[in-house]
């Protein structure tokens, strides 16, 4: 079996920026080991697969190691496949996935994300984190992941992680965030527990700080960078009960792979 491959790096505007992610258009769903296959040879934080079903595209995404819920970066770096590649001229792609209906809307500047916003609880510090960050959260909160605030931006780009104590703390991935010197909010992701260190550019994790953010900033409209080496920026809306993430996309490979 040929299957078409596409390399995008999302939310970059440029290549070698932003979070690469693989998409594969398929006709019909393979079976979950050969997608999980697929992903641990592809070897980049995520690998989505999708179907086209009537008006709908039903999507699913693979790190090397696991299936995730949600996935920002790679719902982009789709879209972008769509319009791009298969004459998709629809305004707004409509996507099925396990966390209910995702939207991407098509402007002049970039692709729009809808995504439903997660709420968070006051967490208590797990072991490891202190450890594992070198850093104390002025507060720390929980869903999928843990989301740790800190004082500055220093104090997030400073942060140099021991990934074998983090991979014991027992989340998703770990979010910290403080407000940014020149940008609204800056943030780094950390998920080794599903087989990806650092995270270039995570929007899945917005779906957190942007609640979280605009009730501190009292703003709905706000501007973030997530600080990795390749680093990405991301413009952002709370809705509410839904936020958008802004980003843009460039293609880095087309090509086929067989199995």
């Amino acid at each position: 079996m040929k299957l078409k491959i596409y390399q995008i790096d999302a939310f970059a505007s440029e290549v070698f920026k932003g979070n690469p992610a693989a998409v594969i258009p398929l006709e019909k769903w393979l079976s979950d080991e050969v997608m999980q296959k697929i992903a641990e040879e592809n070897n980049l934080a995520e690998t989505a697969f999708f179907v086209k079903k009537d008006e709908l595209f039903e999507i699913r995404w693979f790190t090397p190691k696991l299936e995730v819920d949600l996935c920002g970066h790679a719902t982009l770096a789709s879209a972008h496949v769509i319009i791009n590649y298969l004459n998709n001229n629809s305004k707004t792609l409509r996507f099925s996935s396990k966390s209910g209906e995702l939207n991407v809307r098509k402007e002049k500047d970039g692709l729009v994300l809808n995504f439903p916003a997660k709420s968070f609880n006051i967490a208590k510090l797990p072991d490891g984190l202190f450890e594992g960050l070198g850093a104390l959260p002025v507060e720390l909160y929980k869903n999928d992941d843990y989301m740790m605030i800190l004082d500055s931006e220093k104090e997030v780009r400073d942060i140099n992680p021991d990934f074998n104590l983090l991979n014991k703390v027992d989340t998703r991935g770990i979010i910290v965030t403080a407000k940014g010197d020149k940008v609204d909010f800056i943030s780094r992701f950390f998920a080794p527990r599903v087989g990806i260190n650092e995270d270039p550019v995570t929007g899945s994790a917005h779906t957190m700080l942007i609640p979280y953010w605009s009730k501190r900033l009292h703003k709905k409209e706000m501007s973030a960078q997530q600080i990795s080496a390749r680093g990405g920026h991301l413009h952002c809306v709370d809705l509410g009960e839904r936020v958008e993430i802004k980003g843009t996309a460039v293609t880095y490979l087309v090509g086929e792979i067989k199995i």
